[in-house]
């Protein structure tokens, strides 16, 4: 390869969209669980924010929750807390439930 088809490619690679690839990254480390059980449980409030429940996807509102951790967000699940049953009324396992709170992290950055 050329210096100059070098230069060229490397423009290229400069030019793609750094958000696009930091999802692509994002959506294969997250466990594909999560996105199920959130998908079967926890869209039900978290989808319109049914009882204060953080809305999917809102970064400004995730904020917080992202600031505490994944391990404190999912001692909350086990527990519940306010309308949120404990496991969010979910029969799931931990690792699911740590995975559906991925998830939602994910989906905030």
């Amino acid at each position: 390869m050329t210096q100059a088809a070098r230069l060229v490619l490397l423009a290229v690679l400069a030019a793609l969209p750094v958000a696009s690839a930091r999802a692509d990254a994002t959506a294969q480390t997250v466990n594909p669980a999560g996105e199920k059980l959130y998908k079967s449980a926890c869209v039900v409030c978290h989808a319109s924010g049914v009882a204060n429940a953080p809305k999917l996807g809102d970064r400004q509102v995730w904020a917080p929750y992202a600031a505490r951790g994944a391990d404190a967000l999912l001692a909350t699940v086990l527990t519940g807390k306010g309308a949120m049953p404990p496991r969010g009324g979910s029969s799931a396992d931990e690792a699911t439930l740590r995975a559906a709170v991925e998830y939602m992290l994910s989906s905030a950055r």
